[in-house]
């Protein structure tokens, strides 16, 4: 009991800091000693027996392991986003954008761009990285308030795309290894879902944009915003579209044989094609090269911070009561595989996380029950998107805090009703099509 108490109190912890506005790289490890000492963890490695969990070795594997498995995505990543801004790339596909659409859509414009990078295999904190100067403008010459921006950065990325059919997103692959399913997995009913939360969640994203607006709302520059004033001339917008298009084509290409890494190669050229086209139009190509170094240490440090806190969060013996609880909870298995993978995904912060630890206790039992294994995927994927998006959330914390330079506060409610809320209307949509029979 203690130790449940530990589990979820230092989780409801951690969310309160966050709201607060508390540096991660503190309110992280604190929550998780908390976690740790009502599990009965012990502090130091050399307080535990040999090769036994603890608070240290796990908070610190999580975090050492999270950085080196994803800083150089993380910093081509934003040295991308930094060139697109400096060589005014990115005020020139907006303003493009904002001609042709019209300036009520730039909300639609952030979310189809994200939409589109994601399903092409870019990742998540990447796509973030990539178009917030874009979305910047965008927001900026539409006269609409900047909180939102994290908002539809996070919709275009981890809802409608991310888990559905065909995705080359890890949350959408994962379960290939243990339902022996293909990434097609549930098509139809993946459509479907994935028509219902892009419909849906647009229409919502502009009803709160409206409402603000209606209030009084509007976009208001800071001193830290990329300046204009100095610009003649912008680059060509379709030349300029070019660099994000060499992202996409060369992830895509690449995705199979080197997984993740293509990613490394993929903004690489887009930073280099980005040169090549604009070069001219550059104010200071080497302050935007150190700027994104910057911004790429203190994205991942805060995104680590939160794995950290899942490290900690798994290795304890309360963590794997719950996961037991929820895996024997009756009634559709579908229900039960959807509602663990969201719960475990919340407790660690990660989707990836929620499907990788619940699935081998899944799997194996439910397909002996005789689930249908593609319903399974596509349930426990679009489940997993859920409950990650909860405050403390690396990625949360990355965009909302790190890229868009918001508080949770004016962000977080937006962000959560658009990728909390959303997918899991779209799971429960899921089960209620595969329960008619629909796709199997």
């Amino acid at each position: 009991m203690l130790g449940m108490i530990g589990l979820f109190g230092g989780l409801t912890l951690l969310i309160y800091l966050t709201m607060k506005g508390m540096n991660l790289l503190i309110a992280a490890p604190i929550t998780a000693i908390l976690v740790g000492i009502l599990n009965g963890l012990p502090l130091f490695p050399q307080l535990a027996e040999e090769g036994a969990a603890n608070f240290l070795t796990n908070y610190m594997t999580g975090f050492t392991g999270f950085i080196a498995s994803w800083y150089l995505m993380f910093l081509t990543g934003a040295i991308f986003g930094k060139v697109m801004e400096d060589s005014g790339a990115a005020d020139s596909v907006s303003q493009w954008i904002v001609n042709k659409i019209g300036m009520k859509r730039a909300a639609l414009a952030v979310v189809i761009a994200c939409a589109v990078l994601t399903y092409g295999g870019v990742s998540l904190f990447v796509v973030a990285f990539s178009v917030y100067p874009m979305a910047l403008s965008l927001f900026k010459q539409a006269d609409l308030p900047r909180r939102f921006i994290p908002a539809a950065l996070g919709f275009g990325s981890t809802t409608f795309t991310m888990t559905s059919a065909g995705s080359p997103e890890i949350q959408n692959w994962i379960p290939i290894e243990f339902l022996g399913t293909s990434p097609y997995a549930g098509a139809e009913v993946s459509f479907i879902v994935a028509v219902f939360m892009m419909v849906f969640g647009y229409w919502w994203l502009k009803k709160m944009i409206a409402k603000a607006v209606a209030k009084g709302e509007r976009f208001v520059s800071r001193e830290t915003d990329p300046s204009g004033t100095n610009r003649t001339a912008l680059p060509n917008p379709l030349l300029s579209m070019l660099p994000l298009l060499v992202v996409l084509i060369i992830s895509f290409i690449f995705h199979d044989s080197l997984g993740t890494s293509a990613l490394i190669i993929a903004l690489t050229g887009g930073i280099i094609s980005t040169y090549i086209i604009n070069r001219k139009y550059f104010k200071n190509i080497g302050q935007a090269f150190g700027e994104g170094a910057l911004g790429a240490v203190i994205a991942i440090a805060n995104t680590a911070a939160v794995v950290g806190f899942g490290g900690v969060v798994k290795a304890t013996p309360a963590f794997e009561t719950a996961v037991n609880f929820m895996t024997d909870i009756p009634g559709s298995p579908l229900i039960g595989g959807a509602l663990a993978v969201a719960v475990i995904a919340g407790l660690t912060g990660s989707s990836s996380g929620g499907q990788a630890i619940a699935l081998p206790l899944l799997a194996p039992h439910y397909l002996d029950l005789g689930v249908n294994a593609e319903a399974l995927h596509r349930t426990v994927a679009i489940s997993s998107g859920s409950l990650d998006s909860l405050p403390q959330g690396g990625y949360v914390v990355t965009t909302i805090r790190s890229i868009a330079g918001e508080t949770h506060k004016d962000a977080y409610p937006a962000f959560g009703a658009l990728t909390v809320v959303v997918p899991l209307l779209g799971v429960i949509l899921a089960v209620i099509l595969f329960s008619m029979g629909i796709g199997i």
